[in-house]
């Protein structure tokens, strides 16, 4: 009988009581492989130095890390996967033109002063890749700018260059992206499938949605980052972007052309650097498609993700603060 009552006693234990199996490394290698279908669509289309690219800035990326951890007498931490997906995201967000020395000095760039010089993984405050990026795109701002046109033929090591359709958009307008393209038919197409110029892993929207997916499906993102960014700029593209042109206003060409399905689905969902509560979330992504078209319809640049996730990066702690549960029973301090 006594044995019984022990048996059925309630233990009162510390917080988590909510415990899952889920991990740091197990989300980080989910989100590595939600990439592959990307980049391999990027390896096809544009070749051995598309592969060679993201080789180097994930071997550099796992290397400095490394490094670093070691030269400190740290723990090495390179099994988490976060090296990894870092210097992937990089190589993914670069052209496949760039001399090979540019992903070794992003991936430091991105790795050891973005993020080990902060503290490591969950204390970095902004998006190692996407400072890595703008390191390079600052540094070297022609090099980053040369786009190689997609050929469909792996065993070719040279490349011809050409403009991304945003560019296209941005510097001649929609009637020569009606020339290039055609038809709205074939220009989604060509976007949907990737048969166009771009970086490395933003070819093809249709391997990013899969990834996309993937994430949704496992609960690795939720839909508030994505879906109000996304709509956010279909909205401003669609009252601003221009009338009577074939492909002017036309938002459809904004969401799947340049970095905006790997920006709104991959990089600005990224744990440590968005905002944790939901109605935070809705606030980040709307601030990230205002930016990002305020930057491509009235900026200097054709394309505008990056810097929008960077600068909206600085308010994920405020945008936290102002959203933050209140706390129901506490009596407020008086102001004397």
């Amino acid at each position: 009988m006594e044995t019984a009552k022990k048996e059925h006693q309630l233990i009162v234990s510390v917080s988590p009581h909510v415990k899952s199996e889920e991990t740091t490394s197990r989300i980080m290698w989910s989100v590595t492989a939600s990439l592959l279908p990307a980049a391999v669509m990027g390896a096809y289309f544009f070749g051995p130095r598309a592969v060679i690219t993201l080789a180097l800035c994930i071997i550099t990326a796992a290397l400095s890390e490394y490094g670093y951890q070691k030269a400190l007498n740290r723990k090495a931490s390179v099994s988490d996967g976060s090296a990894i997906l870092t210097g992937l995201l990089l190589g993914m967000n670069l052209p496949a033109s760039v001399p090979f020395y540019i992903p070794l000095i992003g991936s430091f760039v991105a790795v050891v002063i973005t993020k080990q010089l902060f503290g490591g993984l969950g204390y970095n405050v902004f998006n190692p890749a996407l400072i890595g990026r703008a390191f390079l795109l600052i540094s070297f701002p022609k090099l980053m700018t040369i786009w190689t046109k997609p050929e469909a033929a792996f065993i070719r090591m040279d490349a011809v260059t050409t403009a991304t359709p945003l560019g296209i958009l941005k510097e001649e307008g929609a009637a020569k992206l009606m020339e290039v393209f055609g038809d709205k038919i074939n220009l989604y197409t060509q976007l949907l499938v990737g048969h166009r110029a771009g970086s490395i892993g933003e070819t093809s929207a249709i391997a990013l949605l899969v990834g996309a997916a993937f994430l949704l499906y496992r609960g690795y993102i939720s839909w508030h980052i994505p879906v109000s960014f996304l709509g956010t700029s279909a909205v401003l593209a669609w009252i601003f972007g221009g009338k009577g042109a074939l492909f002017a206003g036309d938002p459809i060409v904004h969401l799947i052309s340049g970095g905006m399905l790997l920006g709104a689905f991959f990089m600005a969902t990224d744990y440590v650097t968005c905002p944790s509560v939901k109605k935070g979330q809705l606030l980040f992504g709307a601030g990230c498609g205002f930016l990002t078209m305020l930057i491509r319809l009235k900026g200097g640049y054709p394309e505008g993700v990056m810097f929008a996730i960077l600068i909206m990066n600085c308010f994920s702690p405020l945008i936290d603060r102002g959203f933050r549960t209140k706390v129901f029973g506490a009596r407020k301090e008086a102001r004397k």
